[in-house]
C-alpha cells in the first residue's frame, strides 16, 4: 500500500507493510491534521486509536512511517530528536512501524510546526 504525505512546501509518498495498524490507517484516509515538530520528527494526530503491536520499536531508521499508540499519531522521523542519542531516530516511546518513505525523509525538514498536513492514498 502507498500513502501521500503532503504538506504546504512539499509531499512525500511511502509504502505501507501488511500490519493491523496500516489497514486501521488506510481505511481511516483521507487525514488531515496540524503538524508538531520534535527535533527532527514530524507528528500529527491521526483520530485513529489502535493497540501497540508486538515487534514495536523506539529506535528507528530515519523515513520509518510509524504510528505512536500513546498520541493517535503518526511519527515521522527523518533524525535525532530531543532524547536521541548520537544520530539515531529515538521516538518518545515504542511506536507501531508502518513502513517507510520512497524518497528522501530530510524533505520533511521543511514542516513547520503548526502546518497543515494531509494523507491520502497514492
Amino acid at each position: 500500500m502507498q500513502i501521500r504525505i503532503s504538506w504546504p512546501s512539499g509531499q512525500l509518498t511511502a509504502t505501507l507493510d501488511e500490519t493491523p495498524t496500516a489497514k486501521a490507517l488506510t481505511e481511516a484516509l483521507p487525514i488531515s491534521a496540524s503538524a508538531h515538530t520534535w527535533g527532527e520528527e514530524v507528528y500529527f494526530d491521526t483520530g485513529i486509536c489502535v493497540a501497540l503491536e508486538p515487534g514495536a520499536l523506539q529506535v528507528v531508521e530515519p523515513g520509518t512511517v510509524a504510528f505512536w499508540t500513546e498520541g493517535d499519531a503518526l511519527a515521522l522521523p527523518y533524525g535525532p530528536t530531543p532524547i536521541s542519542r548520537g544520530g539515531e531516530s529515538r521516538l518518545a516511546s515504542p511506536c507501531n512501524v508502518l513502513g517507510s518513505f520512497d524518497g528522501d525523509p530530510r524533505l520533511l525538514a521543511t514542516v513547520r510546526d503548526g502546518d497543515p498536513v494531509r494523507v491520502e492514498l497514492a
